[in-house]
């Protein structure tokens, strides 16, 4: 009888980033990638549609990597990243159904990441 192969590599379990772990499925890892990727968005100048662009970019990739558990994080997260990107072109805000979307995201996911031993930050 052959042994079956691990299921995670040396490489992904010892990775340092919130983004490698989170390709690898963890939820920790996710979760901690929201935290980074949220404080990235609450310290851009209101008028850098660029940076929000590039939130929305994370956002994104990190959507298509994160476990369907907590995936929702990041899909609000690019919502809002978009929604400022434009409002930054005239000096606006997002408009409030991004912020809740936020909101209700970071709520319906804390319970995951509180598990895994991570505290979202909003």
């Amino acid at each position: 009888m052959q042994a079956l192969p691990s299921e995670t590599s040396p490489a992904s379990e010892s990775s340092s980033t919130p983004e490698a772990a989170a390709a690898g499925g963890d939820i920790k890892g996710a979760c901690e990638d929201f935290n980074t990727l949220w404080a990235d968005y609450a310290a851009v100048a209101g008028d850098d549609p660029n940076a929000y662009e590039e939130i929305y970019l994370a956002s994104e990739d990190a959507k298509e990597t994160a476990p369907e558990e907590v995936s929702g994080l990041f899909a609000a997260l690019s919502l809002i990243a978009i929604d400022h990107s434009s409002a930054a072109e005239t000096g606006g805000e997002p408009e409030q159904a991004s912020k809740d979307a936020v909101r209700d995201a970071v709520f319906a996911n804390a319970g995951a990441c509180t598990a895994a031993g991570v505290t979202l930050q909003l």
